[in-house]
Order: structure tokens, then C-alpha cells, then sequence
């Protein structure tokens, strides 16, 4: 899953557990581009994209990946930087009951099914920010 800062959802793929998401990095950074005119030039990603091959595959779509680490001695609750708004669009798909548990048989209703959680979000959400600002 993809979000820009703002927690719309930009583009969304699902494959099975047994597949790396370095693997799936450039086809992930080309539904971002083509969702977004190729205006995105730099993506937050977890420790699970670290390594030359998902980078070079961003590479190719003009995206720069920043890995967002996790300290070397974690002790305490710390708060990584970009890394929990992504984190924080979970939790909201877990709101839906369809979506707390992997019930689906084929990956595509899967996916639709967030889109539509994530229409239903997106409109209280963005007025939650914007009486915010």
C-alpha cells in the first residue's frame, strides 16, 4: 500500500506471503507514478525495501527511496519519521470488519475492498484536516 502525506490511498497491490516486497518495488513505484502523473520524486519505505534491487527498480520510475530505520538499541516507543502514516491507513482498513481478517479468496476483491473502505475514510478524513490546519 502507497499514501501520500495527506493518507489518500495512491496505489494498492496484493500478493501472496510468500512473496518478497522488494520484489514487488517496481511494479508498486510504476502504479504510484501513473496514479500521480509522475509527480512523486522521493518515497518513504520501511526496512523491508532496503537493498539495490527494490532502489534501482524505483530508480527506473524516478523515484528515490528513503529507508526509514528503526534505531540500533530500541528500548522504548519511538516514533519513526513518514513511517506511521502509512501505518496509521492499517489501522483504519481494520476498521472495516472485512478487512481485520484475510478472508478472500482472490487477491483482486481483496484489493477492491480496501479501495472501497479507503473511499468511504477519505472524505471525513480530509475535513478532519483541514478544520485542523
Amino acid at each position: 500500500m502507497t499514501v501520500d502525506t495527506l493518507e489518500y490511498l495512491l496505489a494498492l497491490h496484493v500478493t501472496p506471503a510468500s512473496r518478497d516486497d522488494r520484489a514487488e518495488a517496481g511494479r508498486l513505484a510504476a502504479a504510484i507514478q501513473d496514479a500521480t502523473d509522475e509527480s512523486v520524486e522521493l518515497a518513504y519505505v520501511d526496512q523491508g525495501y532496503t537493498g539495490e534491487k527494490p532502489a534501482g527498480a524505483a530508480r527506473i520510475q524516478g523515484i528515490a527511496l528513503e529507508v526509514v530505520r528503526l534505531p540500533e538499541a530500541k528500548r522504548v516507543f519511538v516514533l519513526l519519521a513518514r513511517r506511521w502514516v502509512v501505518e496509521r491507513s492499517f489501522a483504519w482498513a481494520t476498521r472495516c470488519c472485512r478487512l481485520v481478517k484475510n478472508y478472500e479468496r482472490y487477491a483482486s476483491t481483496l484489493a477492491s475492498l480496501h479501495v472501497i473502505a479507503f473511499a468511504c475514510f477519505m472524505p471525513r478524513n480530509t475535513v478532519i484536516l483541514m478544520q485542523g490546519a
